[in-house]
């Protein structure tokens, strides 16, 4: 499977011109979009960006989106993947949009019709698109700290998902190998048009720029 995945559109019409360049560009079979749709909303802004998008799509919200941007994801060809498992081709996505809640681990996610706890449902097979990145995990903001989540770093350590993909700080996209996780920042915020993954055997990120 390819992917390609992007953040931080922040309702520039140029981000999403760039998004469907690299889709004619690289045939991608998935687009998954790590929040930050708008900046602040609308819930229709979102709807018009998703519904230009040609291809099967994944989205979470972001901390900027405001809440009817759910509303706009929902009413759009796109799939609103915040709390919900979805296997496409085998491979299960599970997404968590916005800020990191601190019962994380527990949280209940919509797997079809039923819902369970997060940490029952992830696992080496597991694709985990969330807004916020991992603790220490390509979360390096301009000033040299970390803003990532711990609730978050300590799910993964502990669940060991094969990807995840998420966004959130612009000043640090990139890719890192964290044990059998690979962590992707696929921000579109500063010099970056995000990521092209393909997963097959294993997992090939490459940034787009």
């Amino acid at each position: 499977m390819k992917i390609l995945a992007v953040a931080d559109i922040h309702g520039a019409q140029y981000r999403l011109n760039l998004v469907l360049q690299n889709i004619a560009t690289y045939s991608p079979d998935l687009v998954v979009i790590c929040g930050d749709i708008t900046q602040f909303g609308p819930g229709a802004l979102a709807r018009n960006f998703l519904n230009q998008i040609p291809i099967r799509t994944l989205a979470v919200p972001g901390n900027i989106d405001s809440f009817d941007v759910d509303q706009g994801i929902a009413a759009s060809k796109a799939t609103n993947l915040h709390q919900k498992q979805v296997t496409i081709d085998k491979i299960p996505f599970v997404g968590i949009g916005r800020e990191i809640p601190s019962n994380l681990s527990t949280l209940p996610i919509e797997d079809r019709t039923v819902k369970k706890p997060l940490k029952t449902l992830l696992n080496k097979e597991s694709v985990l698109v969330t807004h916020y990145p991992p603790f220490k995990l390509q979360d390096r903001i301009f000033i040299g700290t970390h803003g990532g989540s711990k609730e978050l770093r300590s799910l993964i350590d502990a669940s060991k998902p094969r990807l995840v993909l998420c966004a959130h700080i612009h000043e640090d996209p990139g890719v890192t190998i964290e044990g059998d996780t690979t962590v992707v920042n696929c921000s579109m915020g500063k010099r970056t048009e995000g990521t092209l993954v393909e997963i097959t055997n294993t997992i090939k990120v490459s940034i787009l720029d």
